[in-house]
């Protein structure tokens, strides 16, 4: 019997990478649709293409069982003009295909009013336009005649996570940082990329039982006070001493021409002073206790 066979939207990113290493571990065959193919350390089907192209993704997706959407707009921008077409021709593609689309979610969706604990049940409520698009994303995922599964996490930090809060903000420079910055006050949700990947990889061995449109939360590392992660990179980079200071979010408009990432950081600062942590009971009755490196590890990892 051949192996099942998924479909990786944007396996050049890092959680697209990570995935598509989870499923094969798993025993799934990998199919990529890429502008420029690539190198991977395991077998993949390479198809060129452009993920807003829907024909492309179509002809790519012929045979899956899975589409794994992690394409994302270069940069941090342009989610509304690029995200949605995306992720509307990876829709068209799953149900053409009859296969599952596999989408990261994010927290971007909720707001300071959504309380300091949420579950796939917590109403989206996005003050932001970042919030805003995302939640029609998500709202095209549960209307759509595709089967669809939605895992939600913090923050990413892991090795290969360029675009991120982590590796733009607190640990700038990797092991060369010179200043590890804090971004507010407030407990922080962060997902090790690697970890998680085998969670998607988790759910994908139970698809078939799951529902049409399936939700699951991954609360990945808590940092309770708004500095333990920066801490922990303290420890980490040790014996080297690098000291911890706030992040001048003053910045962010000064760096704006220079530094994409920044220049589209700023309405989510709310992140950062309210609370909001992801309840997992619902992804762990799915598939057991959630995948855990332990933080000294992961952060090594995300460091090198």
């Amino acid at each position: 019997m051949p192996p099942r066979k998924a479909l990786i939207l944007g396996i050049t990113g890092a959680i697209g990478t990570a995935v598509a290493a989870a499923l094969h571990r798993d025993g799934w065959s990998i199919a990529a649709l890429s502008r420029r193919p690539a190198t991977a350390p395991f077998p993949v089907e390479w198809h060129q293409g452009d993920a807003r192209d829907a024909g492309a993704v179509r002809h790519a997706a012929e045979g899956c069982a899975l589409i794994f959407h992690g394409a994302n707009p270069p940069g941090y921008r342009h989610w509304r003009e690029h995200g949605l077409p995306m992720l509307a021709a990876a829709l068209a593609a799953a149900q053409a295909s009859g296969a599952r689309l596999l989408f990261p979610g994010n927290t971007y969706v909720f707001s300071p009013a959504s309380g300091a604990l949420v579950d796939e049940t917590t109403p989206h409520t996005p003050t932001t336009r970042k919030g805003a698009v995302r939640a029609e994303m998500e709202a095209m995922l549960a209307a759509s005649a595709a089967r669809t599964l939605v895992l939600r996490a913090g923050d990413f930090f892991g090795a290969g996570v360029v675009n991120s809060w982590f590796a733009q903000v607190l640990a700038k420079g990797g092991t060369q940082a010179r200043t590890l910055r804090t971004l507010g006050q407030a407990g922080h949700a962060w997902a090790y990329v690697p970890d998680l990947a085998e969670a998607f990889a988790r759910l994908a061995a139970i698809e078939a039982t799951l529902p049409a449109h399936a939700t699951y939360h991954f609360a990945g590392h808590w940092d309770d006070t708004g500095r333990a992660m920066a801490q922990a990179t303290q420890q980490a980079l040790a014996p080297r001493t690098v000291p911890i200071r706030a992040f001048p979010w003053w910045l962010t408009r000064l760096a704006a021409p220079f530094v994409p990432f920044l220049a589209e950081a700023q309405e989510m600062r709310w992140l950062w002073n309210h609370p909001l942590r992801l309840d997992n009971r619902a992804l762990e009755a799915a598939i057991g206790p959630e995948p855990h490196t332990s933080l000294p590890t992961a952060l090594a990892a995300a460091l090198a």
